[in-house]
């Protein structure tokens, strides 16, 4: 007989009694009975949106501490969570790929109901520093405030009730009361796979996670800086993980350290959450010239100094031009941590043309807005081109080394949203770089340890699998960016649940294992 266990698999909703003593003195650690709060409907009319702020440009790249104020105020977040609109229909929910109850907890802490709003807040989201700290927020863009107001402070408020909860203690571990029997696998600790196995531990399963890195966390902990994530938030969900029972493999590649079939026969099923991290090659002359590396070999190195360890290569942008190309997050990342090094000039490059500072007539809301926004490297300083499509890196003493990058300055057209024609506004444009970091997007994972055992890959790079995210070959699951190519932390969050939540009914016939908003198979009969 299978056992099932339920109590610790999903997250349970409390609703608030109402409280018997009005008068009495609020507890923050008290969710029944908190102090009430006067609600105002129009509480975005009192209220400017105020976000968590970020230290100075000068103060923050002067070092490599967390780049955000290190206090906020409970009372101006609790301001925040007034001028939700308590809408009907809650567009905000439709933005967020995992379904976080954002009305709810915007309320509760409103109330200043900060344990209640954890708990809602971990219903949907095992990790909610890991978004609140570095998503984009698209909840914010489909927040009916940003109709035609400021959106409200959405990630500020996630990330101020998820700090909260581990100032307070309030996060602790919870382990399953009782085991199923069955063992499961979990290849790679990116958001993805950590998600997978809380998830799958919870559920009674016996939860071992393979890592290839000798670090937990995928790009949690070597790819995005220090200064945007501090390591210690991964450290201290991996020990929550271990004491809920979970058990890590470090330094272990699946597929060269341990075969990929004596992993199958040794567990009733295998979760790839491989991640994407095979870089999209630059298609011009120069490429192979020393100084030019991909991000994704940059910025481990210094992610590796930051925690007292010897980076291999030794590259640095000390001293340097440095040419980032790519305008995205990883880009951005790329030119704070050249700041932070000392380089004597860094320029962003971005193939596309600049966005528009107001939504276009094809961009409605609630789509995610494709507006021009500073980055947070940006405010730091360095310069930033659109429009400009490189054709070759130069060698111009022949010492085998990068010395300048060549390029012309286009107009595009669009069609779809893709780029078909460009009309060439400027044949040569020349830039000084000493070291050309490549940020233009990834392709899907760098290898498939199970291709041996027929786990198929698409035609763009990544594991193929059916609506069950189930690959070919029987047990055998993928989730985040190895299933869906690169995307956002959030998106790995509700994918590694998807995947618990398929990989649990595959060995036990059904799952009470919630899954995100997004999913193709949403819970049957709620």
């Amino acid at each position: 007989m299978t056992i099932r266990n339920t109590k610790h698999a999903i997250p349970r909703v409390r609703r608030s009694a109402p409280c018997t003593s009005p008068t009495s003195e609020p507890l923050l650690t008290d969710p029944v009975c908190p102090m009430p709060r006067e609600h105002h409907p129009d509480g975005y009319r009192k209220h400017p949106r105020r976000p968590i702020g970020k230290r100075s440009a000068p103060e923050r790249t002067a070092d490599f501490r967390e780049i955000w104020a290190p206090e906020w105020s409970p009372e101006a977040l609790q301001d925040q969570g007034e001028r939700c609109v308590d809408c009907g229909v809650p567009t905000c929910m439709s933005g967020c790929p995992i379904g976080n109850r954002i009305p709810e907890w915007n309320d509760l802490v409103h109330k200043e109901d900060w344990k209640e709003a954890l708990q809602q807040l971990h219903a949907t989201n095992n990790f909610p520093e890991f978004t609140g700290y570095t998503c984009p927020a698209p909840c914010e863009d489909a927040c009916v405030l940003a109709v035609n107001d400021d959106a409200v402070a959405i990630k500020s408020i996630e990330r101020a009730i998820v700090d909260k909860g581990w100032e307070e203690g309030w996060i602790q571990p919870e382990p399953p009361a009782e085991r199923t029997g069955f063992q499961v696998a979990v290849v790679g600790s990116g958001p993805a796979g950590l998600a997978a196995a809380q998830q799958l531990n919870r559920a009674g399963h016996r939860v071992t996670v393979y890592e290839r890195d000798d670090a937990l966390g995928g790009l949690m902990t070597y790819g995005i800086p220090d200064f945007k994530f501090a390591k210690r938030r991964v450290d201290q969900r991996i020990d929550q993980l271990r004491q809920e029972g979970i058990t890590f493999e470090t330094s272990t590649e699946v597929g060269g350290d341990l075969a990929a079939d004596r992993l199958h026969d040794a567990y009733d099923a295998t979760c790839l959450a491989l991640g994407a991290q095979k870089h999209r090659e630059l298609p011009v002359p120069g490429t192979g010239l020393d100084g030019v590396l991909p991000a994704m070999e940059f910025l481990p190195q210094e992610n590796r100094r930051q925690q007292g360890q010897a980076a291999p290569g030794g590259i640095t942008a000390a001293h340097k031009n440095v040419v980032v190309l790519g305008g995205g997050s990883t880009g951005a990342d790329c030119v704070a941590t050249a700041h932070r090094q000392g380089a004597k000039q860094v320029v962003q490059i971005g193939i596309n043309q600049k966005p528009p500072s107001e939504r276009p007539a094809d961009n409605p809301w609630p789509e995610t807005a494709q507006v021009y926004t500073k980055t947070y490297a940006q405010e730091e300083g360095g310069a930033q081109e659109f429009a400009v499509n490189t054709t070759e890196l130069a060698d111009l003493d022949g010492d085998g080394r990068v010395d300048e990058l060549r390029a012309e300055r286009v107009d595009w057209t669009y069609e779809n949203g893709s780029r078909t024609d460009k009309t060439v506004v400027d044949p040569d444009v020349r830039v000084p770089a000493d070291l050309v970091l490549v940020a233009i997007g990834f392709v899907g994972p760098e290898r498939n340890p199970f291709a041996d055992l027929g786990v198929r890959q698409t035609d763009d790079g990544t594991v193929a699998t059916d609506d069950r995210l189930m690959t070919d070959v029987d047990g055998v699951f993928a989730a985040g960016d190895a299933r869906m190519g690169a995307s956002l932390v959030v998106w790995a969050i509700g994918e590694g649940r998807d995947a618990a939540r398929q990989v649990d009914r595959y060995l036990t016939g059904d799952t009470e294992l919630s899954a995100s908003l997004q999913t193709a198979n949403p819970p049957l009969g709620r």
